[in-house]
C-alpha cells in the first residue's frame, strides 16, 4: 500500500538549511582509473568521509531537529546494522537527547563502540535488521521513546536528499548518479531532488543481490520480503522496502540492479587501491555495478557519472577478508592441491614449477590423512599469487603440462 507521505524539493531545501552548520559537505573525487574503464567521466561522492562514516547524520540529524521539547525529553530509539546507529547517536549527543539503539548480534564491533561512544545505550538483539526493528519498535511502545526509522520518515528521506543537492552543486552537468539501495532512504532522497532539479539525470539503485528486496517488490507493485539476506553488505541488507521510500524509488528511480557478493569485494578492493579510499562492501555497492558494467556488452553509461560511496565504517577484520576475497575475484589468488609421492624433493620441485610461471606461493600445507590418497602420497594444498585470469589460466595449464593432476576446485576461487 503506498503511503500519503510526500517528500518535496521544498521539504530537502529546510533540511539542507538545518544541517549546514551540522555537517559538511562531503567531497566530489573525479577517478581516473574508473573513468578509463566506463568510457566516462566518474566522480566519486565521498560520504565515507561524512562526519560518523557515513551519510546518516544527515537523516538522523534532520528528523530529531524537528522533534517537539516533549519528545526529545522522551529519549529517541533506533534499530541499526552500524551506520544508522552512528548517525543516531551522534545527533542525539549534539542535541542533548538520550538514545538508545538495537543492533544485530553480529554488528561489527567498531560500530559498536563509535555508537556506545557517542552516548548511546546499545542492545543487541536479532541476527538482522528487521529483527532489531521489531525490539525497537516495542521500546517505544513501552516507554514512549520516538523511534528514529532507519530510512522510512520523510524527514529522514529528506535529510539525506541533501547529499543530492550536492552532487548537482558540486557537479551541475551530472548526467548518471548511482546509489547504494538499501531501505531506499538515499536514493529516494537523491531521485526527488534530481527530479526537481535536474529531470535528466538517469538514477539508479544498486542493491547486493543476497539481499534485495526492490527487485521482486518493484514488479509485484508493493513492498514484497526478500527472499534471502545473505551479504556482507550489511549497511544495506533490508528484507522490506518502507512504506515511505518505496513509491518514491518506484516513480522516480529510472533503473534497480544487483550486484555478487565478488562484484563488492573486487569494488571494496578497487576504491582501496585505486582511490586510496576505505569504503564498507554497501558503500561500494555503486562502484560495483560500474565496474561489471564496464566489464560487460552493454551500452556505456551517460557522463559524467556520480557514483555514491555511502559509507567508511568497516570492521578491519572484515577488511582483510575482503582484500582477501577481492583479490581471489579479481584472479590474484589461486588455490588448487596436487598428489604427489611422499619423497624427498617432490615439494621443492612442485614450488620450482610454480616459481618458473611467476606464481607467488602463499601458502602450503600438506595433507596425509585423505581416503583419496595413497599411504606413499602426499596431497599439497598450494595458494598462489597470481596477476589475473590470463595468468591462472597460464599457470595451470603448465602444472598440467607438467604431469600434475590438480584436485579438488583447480579453478580461482
Amino acid at each position: 500500500m503506498d503511503s500519503d507521505v510526500t517528500v518535496t524539493i521544498a521539504d530537502i531545501r529546510a533540511a539542507r538549511e538545518v544541517l549546514s552548520k551540522v555537517i559538511r559537505p562531503t567531497p566530489l573525487k573525479f577517478n581516473r582509473a574508473l573513468s578509463e574503464r566506463v568510457g566516462a567521466d566518474v566522480f566519486l561522492k565521498c560520504e565515507n568521509l561524512q562526519r560518523a562514516g557515513s551519510f546518516k547524520i544527515r537523516g538522523a540529524y534532520t528528523r530529531m531537529s524537528r522533534l517537539s521539547p516533549q519528545e526529545r525529553a522522551a529519549g529517541v530509539v533506533a534499530a541499526s546494522a552500524g551506520n544508522h546507529a552512528q548517525g543516531v547517536a551522534l545527533a542525539a549527543q549534539m542535541l542533548g537527547i538520550a538514545s538508545k539503539v538495537y543492533m544485530p548480534v553480529r554488528a561489527p564491533m567498531p560500530k559498536l563502540a563509535a555508537t556506545r561512544a557517542y552516548g548511546a545505550e546499545v542492545e543487541q538483539v536479532g541476527e538482522t535488521l528487521d529483527e532489531s526493528l521489531v525490539a525497537a519498535r516495542a521500546w517505544a511502545d513501552e516507554t514512549g521513546a520516538i523511534l528514529i526509522h532507519p530510512f522510512d520518515h520523510a524527514d529522514i528521506v529528506a535529510g539525506q536528499g541533501t547529499c543530492g543537492w550536492e552532487i548537482l552543486d558540486q557537479c551541475p552537468d551530472v548526467r548518471t548518479v548511482l546509489v547504494g539501495l538499501g531501505g531506499g532512504g538515499l536514493l529516494a532522497g537523491i531521485a526527488t531532488v534530481m527530479r526537481a532539479l535536474k529531470p535528466d539525470v538517469h538514477v539508479i539503485g544498486v542493491q547486493a543481490e543476497q539481499a534485495a528486496a526492490y527487485p521482486d517488490s518493484l514488479a509485484a507493485g508493493h513492498p514484497v520480503q526478500a527472499a534471502r539476506m545473505a551479504t556482507m553488505a550489511d549497511g544495506i541488507a533490508v528484507g522490506l522496502p518502507g512504506d515511505v521510500t518505496f513509491p518514491i524509488v518506484r516513480d522516480l528511480v529510472d533503473e534497480v540492479v544487483t550486484v555478487s557478493e565478488a562484484s563488492l569485494s573486487r569494488a571494496a578492493l578497487f576504491l582501496l587501491e585505486r582511490a586510496k579510499l576505505v569504503v564498507e562492501p554497501a558503500g561500494a555497492a555503486a562502484t560495483a555495478y560500474l565496474l561489471d558494467r564496464a566489464a560487460g556488452d552493454g551500452p556505456p553509461l551517460e557522463g559524467p557519472v556520480v557514483t555514491v560511496l555511502s559509507g567508511g565504517n568497516i570492521d578491519p577484520l572484515l577488511m582483510l577478508r575482503i582484500i582477501r576475497h577481492g583479490m581471489t575475484a579479481a584472479g590474484r589468488y589461486l588455490q588448487f592441491s596436487v598428489v604427489v609421492p611422499d619423497s624427498p624433493g617432490n615439494l621443492a620441485q612442485l614450488l620450482t614449477d610454480c616459481a618458473s610461471v611467476d606464481a607467488n606461493v602463499l601458502d602450503v600445507e600438506h595433507l596425509r590423512t585423505s581416503a583419496e590418497i595413497r599411504v606413499d602420497q602426499v596431497e599439497i594444498g598450494l595458494v598462489l599469487e597470481t596477476r589475473g585470469p590470463e595468468h591462472q589460466s597460464r599457470v595451470l595449464e603448465a602444472l598440467r603440462a607438467k604431469g600434475y593432476v590438480l584436485l579438488g576446485t583447480d579453478q580461482p576461487l
